[in-house]
């Protein structure tokens, strides 16, 4: 786990158009299980700056986050397949499929972070907009921004179907949580 963080922090440093040559399974399955678990932990300390957000009462998550909204007009299954098929089938061919027509060194550094803070921003949707929101919009889309930065890395590493499951297993994870809080 150790040497994929390493390797991950080098590559966000210098992003390069370079596949990984290593086409064993077992290898992938286990640096995509890293990533996986990479993005889960940001995602916590990301997920705890914005509770003191809130707990700060600068943005109340209760009213200004729209997936309770969500939850409670739409049947389960049907946000499951939204946030765990259609999201990542959607937002890996727009934000991750194009990094590989960038492949000039600059013009790929610089589409890899565009796409990623893009990504990022994007889900500024899933908030009630307003001052306080677009004010503080890097911290609350900072656990999406990461994952994009760590989505385009698995893209350009492996390929475009290994973002759209890592970008599907992590929603998963966090759909089936909040799945699992109602029934608690």
């Amino acid at each position: 786990m150790k040497e994929t963080f390493q390797e991950l922090i080098n590559y966000l440093q210098n992003p390069v158009l370079e596949k990984d040559l290593n086409q064993n399974t077992t290898y992938r399955f286990k640096k995509f299980s890293h990533l996986l678990v990479i993005s889960l932990l940001t995602a916590m300390v990301s997920l705890a700056l914005i509770g003191v957000v809130d707990k700060l009462g600068l943005v109340n998550l209760a009213e200004d986050h729209k997936t309770e909204e969500l939850f409670k007009s739409i049947p389960k299954i049907i946000v499951f397949f939204l946030v765990v098929i259609l999201a990542p089938l959607l937002e890996e061919s727009i934000f991750r499929a194009p990094l590989t027509a960038f492949n000039k060194e600059k013009q790929f550094r610089i589409a890899f972070y565009v796409f990623a803070i893009l990504f990022g921003f994007v889900h500024i949707s899933n908030y009630e907009i307003s001052i306080n929101v677009l004010l503080l919009s890097p911290i609350l889309v900072l656990p999406q921004t990461l994952l994009g930065f760590y989505l385009g890395f698995i893209r350009v590493r492996f390929s475009l179907l290994w973002s759209i499951a890592l970008h599907a297993v992590y929603n998963g994870i966090f759909i089936g949580a909040s799945f699992i809080g109602d029934l608690v």
